[in-house]
């Protein structure tokens, strides 16, 4: 009796592991704050909860509800698509409900990755893109974000052979871990070079609604053209508030869309109905609210910023979108020593930036996405936290 082979690849998902060390440290009367996961510490508007509970009140909506989502769901993330980004879908071809999006990138890899094939992955980045092809039966070929070169990898440096053999590529702006964002010029590039090597290009853009200052995030979608060679996963997790409920969306290419349609349906059976129309609600309903909890984040960002630069001295970007910071490590540790050494002596607890990859060491991630009071409880922890 022994485990798939497979799972001998796979390391323990870092959250979960991380919140095994936090129970035992609530157990021991620790405080502990959260700025560690990327997730919304509110919740959606009421009348997201009302649509939810209006639908799973009825009696018929109890039972399977299809695996494309319904008609009316798939319309309401077209004409998300068209009034957010200008971008054109097919209802019925370039567009598919997810059960979360981390649920469509996983199942991605399953859908076109062959053992053996290559998948082109961002160091740093969301651990699901590397461990879906890995689970695949696939090889990951690493693409370095550095500082220098804005967080962007340099996609002329993928020696030929790599490109050749590669049959799948990750990109995700407004990034996670580093809050860096993409000009709708890099986007162009990467399909340009995608299209020439025969890559299916997949952009994770969740973050896209999580804007500060004016900034407006792009769809990769809007380049043109851009269907030929990408799909793009977006969800309401950051969006709308909707972490928890599990929904998200796969859209662009027709023949990678079908394909993830087919892994799909052989391993879920669909979104409950009630979410489905809550989603619809969330996506038609009135959007005026995101600018309000935008600028709360953007006041904890500012918070946590001032700490990084005047009272600590470390450098830090300012983001201009997503729930992260991304500052570099003081000299003489590691990121994983420092976040222990936070975390022990003030009860805030960080993502260190090995997390994400080796090119993610010597950084931490923290995260925005706790109530503004414990932000400011972190900050003055933090303050006069020596190192």
């Amino acid at each position: 009796m022994k485990p798939a082979r497979r799972l001998e690849s796979l390391p323990t998902y870092f959250f979960a592991a991380l919140d095994e060390k936090l129970k035992v440290l609530r157990a021991q009367g620790v405080d502990v704050i959260k700025l560690d996961m990327g997730s919304p510490d509110g919740p959606p508007p009421g009348f997201i909860i009302d649509a939810l509970a209006q639908s799973a009140a009825d009696p018929t909506h109890h039972g399977y509800a299809g695996y494309l989502g319904t008609p009316k769901l798939r319309q309401a993330m077209v004409a998300y698509y068209q009034a957010r980004f200008n971008v054109g879908l097919d209802v019925d071809s370039e567009v598919l409900p997810l059960i979360g999006s981390k649920e469509g990138i996983a199942h991605m890899a399953l859908a076109w990755l062959d053992p053996g094939d290559l998948a082109l992955v961002p160091d740093p980045g969301y651990p699901t893109y590397r461990m879906s092809a890995l689970m695949a039966g696939a090889e990951v070929y690493d693409m370095p974000l550095l500082a220098e070169s804005g967080w962007l990898p340099d996609l002329e440096a993928i020696p030929a052979d790599v490109a050749r053999r590669a049959r799948l590529m990750w990109l995700n702006y407004p990034n996670n871990p580093t809050g860096a964002i993409a000009p709708l010029s890099f986007f162009e590039h990467a399909v340009s070079f995608c299209r020439r090597h025969d890559i299916l290009l997949c952009h994770d853009v969740p973050y896209a609604d999580v804007c500060f200052s004016g900034y407006q995030a792009p769809s990769l979608l809007s380049v043109p053209g851009a269907k030929d060679v990408a799909v793009e996963f977006n969800s309401l997790s950051k969006s709308h508030n909707m972490a928890g409920w599990r929904v998200g969306l796969a859209a662009g290419n027709r023949q990678a869309v079908h394909a993830l349609m087919q892994v799909k349906s052989n391993v879920d059976s669909g979104l409950f109905l009630a979410i489905q129309d809550a989603a619809l609600a969330a996506l038609l309903g009135d959007q005026s609210w995101i600018a309000g909890r935008n600028a709360e984040y953007e006041r904890r960002r500012d918070l946590v910023y001032d700490l990084l630069v005047n009272d600590w001295g470390v450098e830090v970007a300012m983001p201009q979108a997503s729930l992260y910071l991304w500052p570099r490590v003081p000299a003489g540790y590691t990121s994983s020593e420092f976040a222990e050494k936070v975390l022990l002596a003030t009860g805030v607890s960080f993502t260190p930036g090995s997390a994400f990859g080796p090119h993610g060491e010597g950084y931490l991630r923290i995260s925005i996405g706790q109530a503004t009071e414990r932000v400011i409880a972190a900050v003055e922890r933090l303050r006069s936290f020596k190192f």
